[in-house]
């Protein structure tokens, strides 16, 4: 049983109570200073853990948050989390000895990011798990679960980020105000910030940059005060995303100065300083803006976490764990079983898997063929080994065929590698390497540095959020190209976010699509294990892909009322928890028993695989959202031509509606329950329940 909060401040208590004023203060900055007269060594707090201990050297490279939320696999997560948690120990114990606390190497982790992924274009939307606050919160509690450990102490303490209403545009995030009504706030941007708390027990939150409904966020009463603190009790601490407390005076001219700032962070609830201005308390503390009360409870909320972290304990067992447990074999394997499992195959035309006998050569074309970066994504650690596509291809077909790589083109300009050639100087080379190969697999798609955070290192297109859903550059061309030498394409997609191949996936010679994501180091050889049949793809889209931008909302507008799965009246492309799999399965037959739900499936293919049971509600409410949502989920395996039983509990809660005054009600008579792989179609398994039983 983890230590909690209640024991931990006890001893927190003690500890700030032999602080002098400027102790506390300096306790306040996120870098913060040792304390040696109390033996308290310096420690910064900041470290990222996105998926996989990030910007530390070495480590094992998952893949990228969104792609963890395709596996739909809550336990896979947990696991991926629980390695993240070890190798981050081991870290921390290694660096520690040689006195090195520097950033990136503490026990504080801020992650995951649990906004809502609700605009296709925002570049952040990798780091998260998707448009959906029911999928967003259960991965999130597995990977917050995985990370913090269930031992005495906390392995790692997790931060849900970004605290809230928050998801783009990056450009104006330092002073957006996102505008936001009462109904929205509860049903889409609120719900997986407190299951982190109430089923996760989370150790930290982190606030936004920008503003909500006229606050920013660090300082918002209602968001921090009034919700995060009064309503739902969070007891760990609350940290500033970095220097958006210096927005609070400098961009949204919210205060005047940063003494005003820190004093308001205080008495609202933001404990730590992400940024430059904690030393702006001692001014706050003379002008009477503040009290040293009022900063000694913040410094207490922070070493309670670090109590919680068994930083002062000696009977920690978690200050044992070796270095070598760092990128371990078994990590390692784990990374590989998640990118197969994240790889959603998105078309397939009684193509794949391959038959390596039938094939004799392969091409193997594009600008993410060798790319890092699109392994990698954003917050990434650097790995032991990067197994690329062509890698992870050769690997499989060994001595069997002859692999052709072609860069194909830039990733987003018009020269591949020479400005003294002619444009697109290597498109002859992959359409020839096409040409003479059986068949082509062509890999398009995005990196980090056309996607990700406002002001990423080398990201072109600067604010990091993307104008269209088309491939960048000269890569529609080269796809053109390539398919018009008449040879069999399987298309790769790398990206973080929805991609269209503007009408192109109905092209007769695009025989398969796989959405690879960024699949972390070992994607090459999770493709190839895919494409050839010794893994069936099993991914699932925990976004929506449309067809283009076109009928979106404004990018800027935060109304929920035309966007994601829930609510939206476009012709997509490909729907939220779309994706195909090498088996046939089938949902044979559905009871319903005291929200016990059992169900009977069958894999009538010629493949064993995996597939992801989605359970969806349809309320008959004028409050509920236009068309379903999401109520439960649950992976399964299925070997071929056996039939599987699978009991899901449902929740009561799943079946309220959130009014227009932003309350959770019971409202309606019946709900109508889909039980498939996917969103309600025509043949799913359809049952009308009356809610009257449910709520009694």
């Amino acid at each position: 049983m983890t230590i909690t909060h209640q024991e931990a401040r006890k001893q927190a208590i003690e500890i700030v109570s032999r602080m002098s004023l400027a102790e506390k203060i300096s306790q306040i900055d996120f870098d913060a200073s040792a304390i040696e007269r109390l033996g308290i060594p310096h420690y910064n707090y900041w470290n990222e853990a996105l998926h996989g201990v990030a910007r530390a050297g070495v480590a094992t490279v998952f893949p990228q948050a969104i792609g963890l939320a395709a596996t739909f696999d809550k336990s896979l997560v947990q696991a991926v989390a629980e390695a993240i948690s070890v190798e981050g120990r081991a870290k921390y114990n290694a660096y520690s000895k040689y006195g090195d606390r520097d950033i990136y190497k503490g026990l504080t982790f801020w992650s995951p990011n649990i906004n809502l992924f609700r605009d296709p274009r925002w570049g952040r939307g990798q780091e998260t798990y998707g448009e959906d606050p029911y999928l967003t919160a259960q991965i999130g509690i597995a990977f917050i679960k995985g990370l913090q450990g269930d031992g005495k102490y906390l392995r790692l303490a997790a931060c849900a980020k970004h605290f809230a209403v928050h998801s783009g545009p990056e450009e104006e995030r330092h002073y957006f105000d996102a505008v936001v009504n009462p109904k929205d706030l509860s049903e889409f941007y609120l719900p997986q910030f407190e299951a982190a708390i109430k089923e996760a027990d989370v150790e930290a939150f982190m606030g936004a940059y920008n503003a909500v409904n006229g606050q920013p966020a660090c300082v918002n009463e209602q968001l921090i005060k009034e919700i995060l603190l009064d309503k739902w009790g969070f007891e760990g601490h609350v940290v500033s995303d970095y220097m958006a407390l210096e927005d609070v005076h400098e961009n949204h001219h919210y205060t005047k100065t940063a003494a005003e700032t820190m004093a308001l962070a205080m008495k609202i609830g933001t404990d730590l300083c992400a940024g430059k201005i904690s030393d702006a308390l001692f001014e706050a503390v003379g002008k009477g803006l503040v009290t040293e009360d009022e900063i000694a409870a913040s410094v207490v909320k922070l070493y309670t976490t670090r109590v919680r972290l068994g930083m002062f304990a000696t009977d920690n067992e978690d200050d044992q764990i070796p270095y070598e447990a760092n990128a371990s074999k078994a990590h390692e394997a784990l990374s590989l079983k998640a990118a197969e499992k994240s790889m959603v195959l998105l078309k397939n035309d009684h193509f794949l898997p391959l038959e390596k006998a039938r094939i004799s050569s392969v091409a193997v074309i594009g600008p993410t063929v060798r790319n890092i970066g699109a392994l990698a994504g954003n917050y990434a650690g650097t790995a032991n080994q990067y197994v690329t596509f062509d890698a992870g291809i050769r690997q499989v077909l060994s001595e069997d065929a002859r692999v052709t790589y072609a860069l194909g083109c830039h990733l987003y300009a018009d020269h591949a590698e020479s400005s003294l050639s002619r444009a697109n100087e290597r498109e002859s080379e992959a359409v020839i390497a096409a040409a003479h190969a059986d068949i082509t697999v062509l890999c398009l798609g995005l990196d980090p540095t056309i996607e990700g955070e406002q002001g990423d290192s080398g990201n072109v297109y600067g604010s990091g959020d993307k104008a269209s859903l088309s491939l960048p550059g000269q890569q529609k061309c080269l796809l053109e190209k390539v398919l018009a030498t008449g040879k069999p394409v399987i298309v790769v997609l790398t990206a973080g976010s929805a991609l269209s191949l503007d009408g192109l996936e109905g092209h007769p010679n695009v025989k398969a699509i796989i959405h690879a994501w960024y699949p972390g180091s070992h994607g090459g050889r999770a493709l190839a294990n895919i494409l050839f049949g010794d893994a069936s793809p099993s991914g699932k889209l925990p976004v929506t892909f449309y067809k283009d931008t076109v009928g979106l909302p404004d990018f800027s507008d935060y109304s929920m009322s035309e966007r994601t799965y829930q609510n939206t009246q476009l012709e997509v492309l490909y729907p939220f928890g779309y994706g195909l799999t090498y088996g046939r399965a089938v949902v044979k037959s559905a009871t319903l028993e005291d929200l016990a739900l059992t169900i009977t499936l069958s894999n009538a293919g010629e493949y064993a695989c995996e597939e992801v049971l989605q359970v969806y509600a349809k309320i008959a409410s004028e409050f509920a959202p236009k068309h379903h949502k999401l109520i439960a989920f649950e992976r399964v395996v299925l070997p071929k031509a056996e039939d599987v039983q699978v009991t899901v509990h449902l929740k009561s809660d799943s079946f309220k509606v959130v009014n227009t005054q932003g309350e959770w009600i019971a409202d309606g008579a019946t709900a109508i329950l889909s039980v498939d792989f996917g969103q309600p179609t025509a043949d799913s398994l359809l049952k009308t329940i009356s809610l009257t039983e449910v709520f009694g």
